[in-house]
């Protein structure tokens, strides 16, 4: 026996060889806080949607430094006086030249004839449903919100209506009947009425709203659909480096749709640096055919995993 390769074991007292991994690396230097990045939305909220490309990114390259926390704000309780002067809306039909405009301007793809044949009466129903999957699984919520905004701003369903709010928590491996069913009950408005006092105690006044804060309880707040930069400069403050940020590698396109399930092209011009032009030879040189479905919709092109 090797009587130079001995250890006094701290766990059995018992002296012994100390093994083949006496020389290991190690890293002593304590991993960074994360700090708390709440983001205030509905589910019906058009600029929501029209930022969706930028937050993707900012999370892919920059979320280890935060934790994220979804809040649900409350758009529409009902449209029993309603108003929103700033935009000209004080019906449902006023939505739809609005809704077409932000979708025009940010190139998420938005229909929004459904404000004139088959309105939305409240975003409370998908929000509350929102809530029940949260408690669940909260990676699981955040595809669920996802999948309830493709229906309604893409696809132009009512996301209010049981039927829709099912058939997409069934997609999503869950009960929809017993979640929809559930969010219809006292108990579930009682969890959505946590996160809009949450929002007001951290003073949101519209959607969305991104508020970073430090363990201290010192933030910035970034209101309305931003560019990529305002919330990397917005981290920074937060963080209060001496060092620039880490910026994590972008996922594969491969890895990336496995994990979406559908992409517009915006998406994948923000998220890569593409002009509009390029994006379908990207796909082409970093998928297989096999791998996924092109298609189009209110002329935008879209690509879907395959199923």
């Amino acid at each position: 026996m090797d009587k130079n390769n001995m250890i006094c074991d701290l766990e059995t007292g018992i002296c012994g060889v100390a093994g083949e991994d006496s020389m290991e690396f190690i890293n002593l230097i304590q991993p960074q806080k994360k700090i708390t990045l709440y983001y205030v939305t509905d589910p019906i909220c058009s600029h929501c949607w029209a930022v969706e490309p930028v937050l993707r990114r900012f999370k892919e390259q920059y979320g280890q430094y935060f934790n994220t926390q979804t809040v649900m704000g409350g758009l529409l309780p009902s449209w029993k006086g309603f108003a929103d002067v700033a935009n000209g809306i004080g019906s449902p039909s006023d939505v739809a030249s609005h809704w077409r405009e932000v979708g025009e301007h940010s190139r998420m793809p938005i229909d929004g004839t459904l404000w004139l044949d088959n309105p939305v009466q409240s975003s409370y129903p998908p929000s509350r449903v929102y809530k029940l999957i949260q408690q669940k699984d909260e990676q699981l919520a955040v595809t669920y919100l996802r999948r309830a905004r493709e229906a309604v701003f893409a696809f132009n369903q009512n996301i209010a209506d049981d039927e829709v709010l099912i058939e997409i928590v069934n997609n999503l491996g869950l009960d929809g009947e017993e979640i929809v069913k559930e969010a219809s009950k006292e108990s579930s408005q009682m969890l959505l009425d946590q996160d809009f006092a949450l929002a007001r105690s951290l003073g949101v006044r519209g959607f969305p709203t991104i508020i970073m804060v430090n363990e201290e309880n010192k933030g910035v707040k970034i209101v309305g659909a931003r560019p990529l930069d305002y919330y990397v400069k917005g981290l920074e403050k937060v963080l209060e480096l001496t060092d620039p940020l880490q910026i994590q590698e972008l996922p594969t396109l491969k890895n990336l749709l496995a994990k979406e399930g559908l992409l517009f092209s915006r998406e994948l011009e923000d998220m890569y640096d593409l002009k509009q032009s390029e994006v379908e030879s990207f796909v082409e040189g970093q998928l297989t055919l096999g791998d996924y479905q092109r298609k189009e919709i209110l002329g935008e092109v879209y690509f879907e995993k395959h199923k």
